[in-house]
């Protein structure tokens, strides 16, 4: 008995191409199983079309997006467009990785056709993990800054068209601070007698400053505080009547309404910035999610083309 017909006897079940009969069967049986060449191969072409797909997403997001709010598209639109685009990059660069591997490995004489099949769905496999390796280190590099700081950008002027969209009025009342209170606090009513002027500022021929850091600083501790000293409101009323002619008690009531404006505004800007943070953590549960997704379809995409390439590599 020849080496072949023995080989034949220990792999009753061994598939042998019929091209290849006369190749040695111990040359199958003691093959490696895994082809790392192939492998490489497959993970270098995927990752390079994973490169190649993200920055074209980056250019044609850019394009579609603008700052003003009647212009390009919405900020949502633009969200699911790039999860799209990040799941059609994984199917096209996970599968072209899988056939290479499948179609470069080299040939088993002597291996039963379910090994045959299995060795080749681990190739497609093995390539989409070096690929997936080797593309999470480029978008980590110089290269990557060029591609996540396009994302960011894409987002950015995602983000300004959709502020774009809100009223311009409520947008001015939002950013007010503690100085625009203290002065509408010390403003002149056009209708209303102004009080004389005291002594020094009369023989100096001018009206007294108006003490606005002074009543920005109060205003500002007491917001901290979370509410207004009587003391406080009684000084600020002085100070009002003093620089407006009103009487006292309407002026601490203006005092009063003043800092309750004030909270408001501060308390809708906690408010939106707590939505805004809600938004965003939703959003990178989302981003997060579909990223998870998509790598799943891309290891399942990248195995079943090394099946394919494996038998197309089988049939020739």
């Amino acid at each position: 008995m020849n080496v072949s017909t023995a080989a034949r006897d220990l792999a009753p079940g061994a598939h042998l191409h019929p091209d290849y009969d006369d190749v040695d069967p111990d040359e199958g049986l003691h093959a490696h199983s895994i082809c790392w060449g192939a492998i490489f191969a497959g993970a270098a072409a995927a990752a390079s079309l994973s490169l190649i797909l993200l920055m074209l997403g980056v250019g044609l997001g850019l394009s579609s997006v603008s700052p003003w709010s009647s212009e390009g598209m919405t900020a949502t639109a633009f969200g699911v467009s790039t999860i799209l685009w990040l799941t059609f990059t994984q199917l096209a660069a996970s599968a072209m990785g899988g056939y290479l591997a499948g179609r470069l490995r080299l040939r088993w004489a002597a291996v039963h056709r379910d090994e045959v099949y299995f060795r080749d769905t681990a190739h497609g496999f093995l390539a989409w993990s070096v690929a997936t390796v080797v593309t999470a280190a480029l978008l980590s590099s110089a290269a990557g800054a060029i591609v996540s700081g396009g994302a960011k950008a894409g987002a950015v002027v995602a983000g300004a068209a959709t502020a774009a969209a809100a009223p311009a009025a409520a947008a001015a009342a939002s950013a007010a601070g503690p100085d625009y209170f203290a002065d509408t606090l010390l403003r002149k009513d056009a209708t209303l007698a102004v009080a004389p002027a005291t002594a020094t500022g009369a023989a100096a021929g001018t009206a007294p400053a108006a003490p606005t850091g002074e009543v920005t600083r109060i205003l500002t501790t007491s917001m901290e505080a979370g509410s207004l000293l009587p003391d406080d409101t009684r000084y600020l009323g002085q100070l009002v009547a003093q620089r407006t002619g009103l009487s006292q008690q309407d002026a601490e009531k203006r005092v009063t309404d003043t800092f309750n404006r004030m909270q408001s505004k501060a308390n809708a800007a906690k408010e939106a910035a707590k939505e805004a943070a809600d938004k965003a953590r939703k959003a990178s549960a989302v981003a997060s999610l579909w990223g998870f997704i998509s790598l799943l379809i891309g290891a399942f995409v990248a195995s079943l083309a090394g099946t394919l390439g494996g038998r197309h590599r089988d049939q020739f």
